[in-house]
């Protein structure tokens, strides 16, 4: 893993997890490069974009961008306004996510 020695913690765990599922016969190659490529990319969220959460169980809009550099999302179906580090959230695909 020193090629990711780089990489927040959460995102670390993530790349670990699909590359041990990748090796267990779980997930197949294409998907784990993918899973890989995405957390391994930094993105410069703003306000509009599409995102979702480390393991993808939560998809929302990014409502805006606070001077320190966290982002104010919210999740699609609430009202809520949830704030969250930017390596916390990934970009969603332009496939569908």
């Amino acid at each position: 893993m020193v090629l990711f020695r780089e990489l927040p913690t959460g995102r670390l765990r993530e790349v670990s997890s699909a590359i041990a599922h990748y090796i267990a016969g779980v997930l197949d190659r294409e998907a784990m490069i993918e899973v890989v490529d995405a957390l391994s990319a930094s993105a410069e969220l703003k306000s509009g974009d599409r995102v979702k959460t480390l393991r993808g169980s939560t998809q929302g809009t990014v409502l805006r961008v606070l001077e320190d550099g966290r982002v104010v999302w919210q999740p699609d179906g609430s009202s809520a306004e949830l704030t969250a580090l930017p390596e916390s959230l990934l970009p969603e695909s332009k496939k569908g996510g």
